[in-house]
């Protein structure tokens, strides 16, 4: 949601439907979206990572923006993961915003070495024509995005944000520090493990992969925290962990997204298909996945 010009919420990292030949499943758009906006999240989130971004072709990265829109009916605004092209190109953000994306994410393109991070988000700021958030990732691409580079750019009028997906917490807390209550910038975290700790540091928001399973669990918890309730904070974060582990103890990053998608099918929403070059669960895998589930009580 936006309130007084800041982004802020839930902002889920929506998985993206395909079919078994690889895709866009537009029919399965609709039941991912209702399930999430009836839990009452703030905002939606596709070709991030979790929504296998960089392997989604572009003319489907087009066509699930403009269904997510048509699904969402103006109730949140949709995020649109804008890739991490070393040259940042005008017409894919171009195409994405009249797709109907109220906001483009960015994140540095893999491997960029650290002293071209500034002519690159130089180029992006340039290159695109509505609001981005610049998406620190470090795990997918070999490099943090510097605090200072961040200062440099507050007040740009298309940099509204950054989601920040580095697992540091002395870092997150510096972020913090320095930038939150800004009115024209948002602080989002993005790793599940410190989404209690950047709530309580005055973070705008947070983007969780499990939101897609326990989306109710995550709002509640941002809720709790605008209340000052930090002993239900806790309590909903280490219920997120307990299911995040079900599709993240033990994989890689490709393997539990496919897992991800694994639990979404079990549970009827989504089908369980990824991208190459992910592999989707196995039958065998897929019912250790069931198994798990009805330990956590995530199946009827």
């Amino acid at each position: 949601m936006e309130q007084d010009g800041k982004w802020q919420g839930v902002v889920v990292p929506m998985v993206t439907p395909v079919t078994r030949d690889g895709r866009l499943d537009e029919a399965g758009v609709e039941p991912m979206v209702e399930f999430l906006l009836q839990a009452g999240v703030h905002g939606l989130f596709v070709l991030g990572t979790t929504g296998e971004g960089a392997a989604v072709a572009r003319e489907d990265a087009v066509r699930l923006v403009r269904r997510t829109v048509q699904c969402v009916r103006g109730r949140v605004p949709v995020y649109a993961g804008l890739g991490d092209a070393l040259e940042p190109e005008r017409d894919a953000g171009s195409a994405l915003l009249e797709a109907g994306a109220s906001v483009l994410v960015a994140r540095p393109p893999t491997a960029l070495p650290r002293e071209q991070l500034e002519n690159w988000t130089e180029r992006l700021l340039a290159s695109v024509e509505g609001p981005v958030v610049l998406y620190n990732i470090p795990t997918v691409c070999g490099v943090s995005v510097p605090l200072e580079l961040l200062e440099q750019w507050l007040g740009h009028p298309r940099l509204r944000g950054l989601k920040d997906s580095e697992n540091d917490a002395a870092r997150l807390e510096m972020l913090l520090t320095r930038f939150r209550g800004r009115p024209d910038f948002s602080v989002f975290v993005g790793v599940g493990a410190l989404m209690a700790q950047g709530l309580r540091l005055g973070a705008d928001g947070i983007v969780p992969s499990v939101a897609n399973l326990i989306p109710r669990v995550c709002v509640e918890m941002w809720t709790a925290a605008q209340r000052g309730d930090w002993t239900r904070v806790e309590a909903c974060a280490q219920r997120a962990q307990e299911v995040a582990a079900l599709y993240q103890n033990g994989r890689t990053l490709g393997e539990s997204l496919a897992a991800l998608k694994a639990a979404l099918a079990l549970r009827g929403l989504c089908s369980p298909w990824v991208l190459p070059p992910l592999l989707p669960r196995s039958p065998a895998e897929m019912e250790a996945v069931r198994a798990t589930m009805q330990a956590l009580q995530l199946l009827g």
